[in-house]
């Protein structure tokens, strides 16, 4: 809320969440988009993964989540997890005043326009895939298009692994890959917030035909025209000393900041562990 109670604060900080850490590619590109806003980052890393656990458990993970993050003023809320996205975005969105966005409409929506010959390939976790929300999406948008989903489940762990550009990467982004190669795909959809870490080699094993669609991207420019249409924009450079991107996480925080200094060049100093489980 501003200072006259009028709704949200266009200076206050933007709430990004996700299962652990691989939401941080989604906050990268917010920073990297729109430089002049605040982040507050949430990792759920005692509860990590989301991929095989179900909607109710998931739905309520986010309700807490949000709960916190709404405690820390924000203004806008992007779930950055591919799973939440899936299953208890259109639930939790309901039950909130202020805009929301998720990683999965703006994904679908340019996979949708890229498309050449109708084949869609989305890869993501077992959860996301099981969901068919990928599809769902893009139906809507070009109801003949063929969407082939496939779960690729060891790329989370190689990635947080830091095995981004290693042979035992590329020979399981090989076995994983082969059958959307065999259907002839044209798009393919990086549906998992780590999976743009291996992006080159993801394209190195599809080829150059095949146009690669990356969410956190997407959801990066889609949240600045949101903001943008709710007059939500900070239209004001930060400060000197301005605490510009805080961190929190749900269980130890070392290895989640050694992953996200890896990542994001802003030195993150410290990642705050706060009990989700009392929101």
């Amino acid at each position: 809320m501003d200072k006259k109670g009028n709704g949200p604060d266009k200076y206050a900080p933007i709430g990004v969440f996700d299962s652990g850490v691989g939401g941080l590619t989604v906050a990268r590109e917010i920073m990297r988009q729109i430089p002049d806003e605040k982040i507050i980052y949430f990792g759920d890393t005692a509860r990590v993964p989301y991929g095989s656990k179900s909607k109710e458990t998931i739905t309520r993970y986010s309700r807490q989540i949000v709960r916190f993050l709404r405690k820390q003023n924000v203004k806008a809320i992007v779930v950055a997890c591919n799973t939440a996205s899936a299953y208890a975005l259109d639930e939790i969105e309901k039950e909130t005043d202020i805009p929301m966005i998720g990683v999965v409409k703006p994904g679908a929506k340019v996979a949708s326009e890229a498309t050449r010959n109708g084949k869609i390939g989305v890869i993501g976790t077992e959860g996301t895939i099981a969901s068919q929300i990928y599809a769902r999406y893009i139906k809507e948008l070009k109801p003949q298009v063929n969407v082939i989903g496939k779960a690729c489940p060891l790329f989370v762990p190689l990635v947080e692994e830091g095995l981004l550009k290693d042979p035992v990467t590329d020979e399981i982004a090989k076995r994983y890959l082969s059958e959307l190669i065999d259907i002839d795909i044209d798009t393919l959809i990086l549906g998992c917030t780590h999976y743009p870490l291996i992006r080159s080699t993801v394209g190195r094993v599809m080829g150059e035909r095949v146009t690669l669609v990356n969410p956190a991207y997407e959801t990066a420019r889609e949240l600045k025209e949101m903001l943008a249409k709710e007059n939500l924009l900070n239209d004001s450079s930060p400060k000197l000393g301005d605490n510009m991107y805080q961190f929190f996480v749900s269980d130890t925080a070392e290895k989640f900041k050694r992953f996200a200094n890896s990542i994001i060049k802003y030195g993150i100093l410290t990642a705050k562990t706060i009990n989700i489980e009392e929101y």
